[in-house]
């Protein structure tokens, strides 16, 4: 999939501003996420773009993120996670690379399976918590103690979407790439990331649609766990084996289709 193929089809898509989707920014939603080849990425963008409105900032339509997870010593998070725990969360410092703009954000999912965020803005630099950032996160997770810090580091490219007549975002990640701090590293080019986020259960959603007709299926898909699984050698990580082996199959079917 080459940057000129992604630009065409990005450039079928009406722009909406930064400022237009503050209100379905949902920062209480329910999230549902799709992994697939990132070959298909252009045959969705191509099907959605009749429904859905391109975020652009400066003329630019794909943004580079770039992400730090925090957790314990023990893994505090990773192991919420993958023990299945209802009620879980993620700290993260999250710099957005078009704007400039950095933020210490918390992700709690519910037991009633909605997506929770908050944040507060910060310096991106620092890997463990300050003052600001350690009050901010006791505030929202009682149950954590003081010696949070930077464990894995994320890079992606996002596109993001609104929808024209339906209440919703979709997100599409892509050029995915993973980092601990010992400089080990792992990139996923064969992988696109979907995410629908949404005030409620999505239903006739016009992207739900389109992906079951590209034989796309949702899955439970955490950024932090996987990567985390894979680069470090860590307990509980069978847990994450369905996961691990459809990454292989979707990485499989990647190298198929660029070798055909």
């Amino acid at each position: 999939m080459s940057s000129t193929e992604i630009n065409n089809a990005l450039n079928l898509f009406s722009p909406v501003g930064l400022e237009d989707l503050d209100a379905i920014r949902f920062m209480n939603r329910v999230d549902t996420k799709f992994i697939f080849p990132v070959y298909k990425l252009n045959t969705l963008l191509e099907r959605l773009s009749m429904s859905y409105k391109i975020l652009e900032i400066g003329e630019v339509r794909a943004f580079p993120y770039h992400s730090k997870y925090l957790d314990s010593e023990g893994l505090f998070f990773y192991n919420q996670h993958v023990t299945g725990k209802l009620s879980r969360h993620k700290v993260r410092y999250r710099k957005y690379l078009a704007t400039g703009n950095s933020f210490l954000e918390i992700k709690k999912r519910s037991n009633k399976n909605r997506t929770i965020k908050w944040r507060i803005e910060s310096d991106f630099e620092i890997d463990n918590l300050n003052d600001n950032g350690l009050i901010f996160v006791k505030k929202h997770i009682a149950d954590i103690g003081d010696n949070l810090q930077t464990v894995l580091s994320n890079k992606f490219t996002r596109i993001t979407l609104a929808g024209l007549e339906s209440s919703e975002r979709v997100t599409l990640d892509f050029n995915i790439s993973f980092s601990t701090i010992k400089s080990d590293s792992i990139e996923l080019q064969y992988l696109a990331i979907a995410e629908l986020k949404s005030d409620g259960y999505p239903g006739k959603s016009e992207f739900t649609r389109i992906v079951r007709d590209l034989g796309i299926r949702a899955t439970g898909f955490s950024k932090y766990c996987i990567g985390t699984a894979l680069l470090k050698d860590i307990p509980r990580k069978n847990i994450l084996k369905p996961k691990l082996l459809l990454l292989k199959k979707i990485e499989n079917e990647y190298l198929k289709s660029y070798c055909s």
